[in-house]
């Protein structure tokens, strides 16, 4: 049973991406995972060397990435790029901990123009030696797409769900093709019957 944890960098209490997030680990859990939602505004983790000693929490949030099999990796965008909490919270993660991870990528941003932070983590993601899914959720205009509570645009939704599927179907991808076993994420019951 894969086990799929999700990253919230946006410390909103009314958060956008963390509905989205909660709906792609809504998904996660009917597809057949395990999930667990990782709200960083419950982790004291400051500037990478900003304090003398390393904080507890680092530990904590390393052994969570260390045990999941896929991450979701969600930020607003924020000048064109990602929210300083995600940032510092990843600069606590070493490569061990994400080293053959599957990781999908989720941007929400407030004008016209998502994506550019879904670069930025990509890039991230394959330095700690993670393996990024080739299709990620870039919102745009999120206070039209997005209530407090859900996710008003069916198309964003669906979105949202598939990329929560695909974390459960490509789980563990590096370890290709022992995991293959588990069918696509887009595989329907007629194409498993042929």
């Amino acid at each position: 049973m894969p086990h799929v944890v999700a990253l919230c960098g946006s410390l909103r209490d009314e958060s956008r991406t963390k509905v989205l997030l909660e709906s792609l680990l809504e998904t996660a859990r009917k597809t057949g995972a395990t999930t667990e939602l990782v709200d960083l505004r419950s982790y004291e983790l400051p500037s990478l060397h900003a304090v003398e000693s390393e904080p507890p929490d680092a530990d904590r949030l390393r052994a969570t990435i260390d045990d999941a099999d896929s991450v979701a990796l969600g930020t607003p965008n924020y000048h064109g790029s990602y929210a300083g909490s995600l940032k510092d919270a990843l600069d606590y993660c070493r490569r061990e901990e994400f080293a053959g991870t599957t990781v999908g990528l989720l941007e929400v941003a407030g004008g016209e123009f998502p994506g550019s932070a879904i670069a930025h983590l990509r890039t991230v993601s394959r330095t700690l030696h993670a393996w990024p899914l080739p299709t990620d959720v870039a919102v745009p205009n999120a206070r039209t797409m997005i209530t407090d509570e859900e996710i008003a645009d069916e198309a964003v939704a669906e979105r949202v769900r598939q990329l929560g599927r695909d974390l459960v179907a490509y789980a563990d991808v590096s370890r290709y093709p022992e995991t293959v076993s588990r069918g696509t994420a887009t595989e329907t019951e007629s194409e498993a019957d042929d």
